[in-house]
């Protein structure tokens, strides 16, 4: 059933249309003179300065997580590089030192111009190695090469900037959970 919106018929004022056109440009000087002399009313957030409250939840730049030891946690499975629609992570891998782990990423790489930010790299990965909650958004840079990110600039964070109840973040070196984590990983024995 189509829904008919009854207009009412315009006056003879409204149909000069000089007298709607100072109307608009009435509202287009209280707006103006409103962010002039009453900023803090307006309801944007001035970026630089201010920046706004992002979720966790947020899919935002990536990070792999660490081991207590401060190694990658990936175990360069490919799962990650396999599901990405984009195909935007290139990985590398080899073998690795500790005889716990098999293989470990030589080379790890996501291109950001690249990437559509759809979480599927860290749906797939079987050992929650990537994680896309830095909570950063801000893609500036010169060059394009520099959107590409590393492997050393994926493993470079902050356990402080995370919740204290995230275990896998709180263990890595720096974390409140580092040294605990870290004596429980030397006596795991495979």
């Amino acid at each position: 059933m189509v829904r008919q919106i009854k207009q009412k018929p315009m006056n003879w004022i409204e149909r000069l249309y000089i007298f709607e056109a100072f109307r608009g440009l009435f509202t287009t000087m209280k707006h103006y003179l409103r962010g002039f002399f009453r900023y803090e009313t307006l309801p944007t957030v001035p970026y630089p300065e201010m920046k706004p409250e992002i979720l966790p939840t947020y899919r935002a730049k990536h990070r792999l997580m660490l081991r207590p030891d401060g190694t990658p946690r990936c175990v360069a499975c490919f799962m990650c590089a396999a599901a990405c629609p984009a195909n935007c992570i290139y990985i590398e891998a080899d073998s690795s030192l500790d005889g716990r782990i098999e293989k470990k990423p030589s080379r790890f790489e996501i291109d950001h111009l690249v990437c559509v930010f759809c979480g599927l790299c860290v749906e797939a990965c079987p050992v929650d190695a990537i994680r896309m909650d830095t909570c950063d958004t801000s893609y500036v840079h010169r060059t394009r090469e520099d959107f590409i990110a590393n492997l050393e600039t994926l493993t470079q964070w902050n356990p402080n900037d995370y919740s204290q109840n995230d275990v896998l973040s709180q263990a890595a070196p720096g974390g409140i959970k580092n040294q605990q984590a870290l004596e429980s990983w030397k006596l795991r024995v495979y």
